[in-house]
């Protein structure tokens, strides 16, 4: 006589968050059919006591609706802002490439860093000796910073030590700092260095697609006023 399998029957399973999940998950119509669960079903809520399902799927869609018109807002503030700052590097394009000289480019540098962009200092290190004098111009060999934080990449984000604000600025900055390297016609020309006093304005993560343009332009026409 062949053995029989035992039949598994309700009382044999344990009933479990997951088997409960699983059973409406494939029976979607289970509250099409039991109607009266949606709204005599009474859930726990911290805030509001005891609630309906109903109420509780309400309150969590409007928890989402309000967390989406929070993103809106946050994507249309940064969508703003870009434009803004699109607009400001268009009009500086056009200013440098008006400039009929190198103090009338560095000119133009500083005042829209410093100036426009709110920023604290703006200096550029030429690894080639040049004749003019302007206050733009790092007045020490910066050489060792420009290996230490440009030698894989060309544009460093954060913070420096004191001992490199000082060749660059020749102060101390508190804040943060960006540098981007200066190169043309497969020849490097130094680098552009521009702080910030606000020590999370100027982080690794930022994009660095408008400044790839700009450094590009400086540099050309650096080449161009200074015959470097």
């Amino acid at each position: 006589m062949k053995n029989e399998q035992p039949q598994i029957t309700i009382d044999h399973l344990p009933l479990t968050d997951e088997l409960v999940s699983a059973y409406l998950q494939d029976n979607p119509e289970f509250f099409n059919r039991n109607h009266e669960l949606m709204t005599g079903l009474r859930l726990t809520d911290s805030q509001r006591g005891t609630v309906s399902l109903v109420e509780r799927q309400q309150q969590q869609l409007r928890q989402k609706v309000h967390h989406l018109e929070d993103e809106i807002t946050q994507l249309m503030s940064v969508a703003s802002h870009n434009e803004s700052l699109f607009m400001l590097y268009s009009d500086l394009y056009l200013r440098l490439i008006d400039c009929q000289s190198a103090n009338e480019l560095l000119d133009c540098l500083a005042q829209t860093t410093t100036e426009l962009l709110s920023l604290s200092a703006f200096k550029l290190f030429l690894l080639d000796t040049v004749t003019i004098e302007h206050q733009s111009l790092s007045a020490n060999d910066c050489q060792g910073v420009m290996q230490n934080r440009l030698q894989t990449s060309d544009y460093y984000f954060g913070r420096l030590q004191q001992s490199e604000q000082q060749l660059i600025f020749s102060q101390n900055c508190a804040g943060s700092v960006v540098l981007v390297k200066l190169a043309h016609d497969d020849k490097t020309l130094g680098f552009l260095a521009i702080s910030s006093d606000d020590a999370h304005h100027f982080d690794p993560r930022m994009d660095t697609l408008l400044l790839s343009q700009f450094k590009r332009l400086v540099a050309k026409l650096l080449k161009q006023h200074l015959a470097l």
